[in-house]
């Protein structure tokens, strides 16, 4: 079978998926070669067998609003592979959640999670239930409600659900009392927990400041750092947030935010109070980035997007398809030397395309912004050892998983000129999770 052959296969299967086929095409754009070299994976189809999930839940969450009124919301879990491991991925809870971006995420995530070399397999789950503007009791009802089904599937040895967008410490919490009521049982079967609830330090910090750690080998492999580094940042969220911690920590400035509404330019650095109140917006559910504008005097942009300001590093965290061609061209033009996901596919195709003839570095999520299911496996791990690591021990393995992760893609995407990065981390994710499947017969 051809690449082209095999990619005809998988729409025909999936058809009208389009996030799920995009991801699929690029993968196997990157790693054909590669996977033909390989005789014995090859002939035995083993990506054939990876691309399609192991299971696939579609249920019902209906749930009373405060006026009284019954509401119904489409919930998923897509456990995708768990050759390598438990499934393990995010719960997210948005209303354009569907089908296709389920397996796309499940498939990112279990080439993610490979990457991390923890015994991690894939998953992702979520509803198109929208948190905003809801009440705490309707959340709370919701996630509920939505338990008394995702119960019968996970489990500490089956599938750990995580944080994803819309999803955070409270709604895991509420998650994680239904499960117990349920259950009648205190286990770690979600991880993004609190501290109280036996949760992990550097949890919610892990995804932004992992971006970081990566920006800095990357870097590195051209002689320089993050230092004095001018960066520019999409989303305003949790990564975002600590995406721009860790960039002043190591001494650069990040001069952009960003909500649906439009960026804020601020040639000064988002530091100080000024990440603080930040960090504030994003908690009042009626925040915006214009509000920081309005606050310290700065430029909002509105129906805009930040890639148009020069920088060193581009981090996009706000959401998929985030940078396009044209997007591409302005970070070229203005001698941006690294572009590093901070979420999921946040790069179109052909924006991507660009970047990969020019000198610019650019990493995939599933590499960059691995921290956050990383610092979730150490959170299985303390869980299971009834302990909590100090803060430092978790930013140090932290630390070590990043700069593995980055060895791996090195290793697996050196073409003597640049590292491509895209191809070295589907290389090393495809092949310890195939070689995991073919050793246990591709069941």
């Amino acid at each position: 079978m051809s690449m082209n052959e095999f990619l005809n296969w998988v729409e025909a299967r999936s058809p009208k998926e389009t996030e799920f086929l995009q991801v699929i095409r690029e993968t196997a754009e990157s790693i054909w070669p590669f996977y033909e070299s390989k005789k014995e994976l090859y002939d035995n189809r083993v990506f054939q067998c990876m691309v399609e999930p192991e299971r696939q839940l579609v249920f019902r969450v209906s749930w009373v609003d405060d006026q009284g009124e019954m509401q119904v919301n489409r919930a998923f879990r897509i456990q995708y592979n768990s050759a390598l491991g438990p499934y393990k991925g995010g719960m997210r809870f948005h209303p354009e959640v569907n089908q296709s971006i389920m397996k796309f995420l499940g498939f990112e995530q279990t080439l993610k999670n490979s990457l991390t070399l923890l015994p991690m397999g894939g998953g992702q789950g979520g509803a198109d239930f929208d948190p905003k503007g809801k009440s705490e009791n309707e959340i709370r009802r919701f996630c509920n409600n939505l338990m008394m089904e995702l119960y019968r599937h996970i489990g500490p040895n089956i599938d750990v659900p995580a944080r994803d967008m819309g999803v955070s410490e409270r709604e895991i919490g509420y998650l994680f009392g239904a499960y117990g009521k349920i259950k009648n049982d205190y286990t770690g079967v979600l991880t993004g927990r609190s501290l109280g609830l036996g949760g992990s330090p550097l949890r919610v910090e892990a995804a932004g400041y992992g971006n970081v750690y990566f920006a800095e080998e990357m870097l590195s492999t051209i002689g320089e750092s993050v230092e004095e580094k001018t960066v520019t940042v999409s989303g305003y969220g949790n990564v975002a947030q600590y995406v721009i911690e860790k960039v002043n920590e190591l001494g650069g400035k990040v001069v952009t935010v960003s909500d649906a509404s439009g960026f804020v330019h601020d040639p000064e650095g988002v530091n100080g109070e000024k990440l603080e109140y930040l960090k504030e917006i994003k908690a009042d559910r009626n925040g915006k980035v214009s509000d920081y504008a309005d606050q310290f005097g700065v430029t909002f942009y509105p129906d805009q997007k930040p890639w148009s300001i020069p920088c060193d590093v581009a981090i996009p965290c706000a959401n998929i398809n985030d940078i396009g061609e044209e997007d591409a061209k302005a970070l070229l033009a203005n001698s941006c030397l690294c572009l590093v996901e901070g979420a999921n596919r946040a790069t179109e195709s052909k924006a991507a395309a660009l970047i990969k003839e020019s000198n610019m570095l650019f990493a995939p999520g599933k590499a960059a912004n691995a921290g956050g299911v990383a610092v979730s496996g150490l959170e299985m791990s303390q869980t299971s050892q009834r302990l909590n690591w100090e803060i430092a021990e978790v930013d140090d393995r932290l630390k070590k998983i990043m700069k593995n992760i980055h060895d791996q893609c090195v290793e697996y995407g050196d073409n003597g000129s640049k590292v491509d990065y895209v191809k070295g981390a589907n290389v090393a994710a495809f092949l310890r999770v195939a070689e995991a499947m073919l050793s246990r017969g591709l069941d």
